[in-house]
């Protein structure tokens, strides 16, 4: 009871369950992700201790993950080109504690999380489920104004779904889980819409798939980066969103730069592999009650 409580004041809940009536035991459970460079993940999976891995391991058989419009394959890590800021092979995001825990709380449920993620891209531009040109040019770079993320993530969705179909499987999407935003913060007025903006997209979501009441989970940023106090007014604009919408909940992030609650890489900026792990675990608590 003491650890109930304290995810429901951490994270909130939302009123319904998993394991929610006159859904067959049969069912895949669908869990969306979507964002920037933080749901990219930049966790390193060898840092992880042997009884993790072997978590990972234990209920790949049952959480399946398509990455950025691959075809679904069990839960693991992700290939890395190493670099001198990571170094490392193995890569994973939030989706790989988010996939365990879920799958250890509900043991006979089968999970697919279907996640689209580009680093350095806003919800004002390439996120925009109304994109427009105009404002893409305005704040993103490079190839990243041509971006349309929401459709490229619909479409995702889509394939993923038929291929469940094709299967013989029913499915029923549980959930969103957002990790962005650090982006907006670069600028004023994407900065000042984002609620607006966070709303459409969130709408957005719910029309296509026909989930009026789809569980929408956001991350706070914590960025430093941006205009003044662009990073602070986007994150008062999540709390105004979740506020606003009461099928939405947020993973509260602390802005002292110890990183203490979710640790970071030495850029203070992403999360390293502890704190992608507390922010899969925090996702997939908010999933449920």
């Amino acid at each position: 009871m003491r650890i109930r409580l304290v995810i429901l004041v951490a994270f909130g809940c939302f009123c319904h369950s998993i394991q929610a009536q006159n859904v067959k035991e049969s069912t895949v459970e669908v869990v969306l992700l979507a964002g920037q460079s933080n749901m990219a993940g930049a966790g390193n999976y060898d840092e992880l201790d042997e009884a993790i891995r072997n978590r990972v391991e234990e209920v790949s058989h049952r959480v399946s993950l398509s990455f950025n419009g691959n075809v679904a394959k069990p839960l693991a890590f992700y290939n890395n080109k190493p670099s001198e800021k990571y170094p490392f092979l193995k890569r994973f995001g939030p989706e790989l504690l988010l996939g365990v825990t879920l799958a250890e709380k509900y043991p006979s449920k089968e999970f697919l999380l279907i996640k689209r993620s580009q680093g350095g891209t806003a919800l004002y531009g390439a996120w925009n489920p109304f994109w427009k040109e105009k404002k893409a040019k305005k704040i993103e770079k490079g190839f990243k104004q041509n971006l349309q993320l929401f459709n490229m993530h619909i479409a995702d969705i889509n394939k993923n779904l038929e291929d469940l179909k094709s299967k013989g499987k029913t499915y029923r999407i549980i959930g969103l889980a957002w990790m962005q935003g650090e982006n907006d913060a670069i600028l004023k007025v994407a900065a000042k819409s984002y609620q607006k903006n966070l709303k459409k997209l969130v709408k957005a979501y719910r029309k296509t798939f026909n989930v009026l009441k789809m569980p929408i989970v956001i991350g706070q940023i914590n960025s430093r980066y941006g205009i003044d106090g662009g990073a602070n007014l986007v994150r008062q604009n999540m709390e105004k969103f979740v506020k606003q919408d009461k099928y939405a909940t947020i993973i509260r992030t602390s802005t002292d730069t110890s990183w203490s609650d979710f640790p970071k890489h030495t850029d203070n900026v992403h999360y390293n592999t502890e704190g992608q792990k507390r922010l899969g675990i925090a996702f997939a608590k908010a999933f449920y009650f």
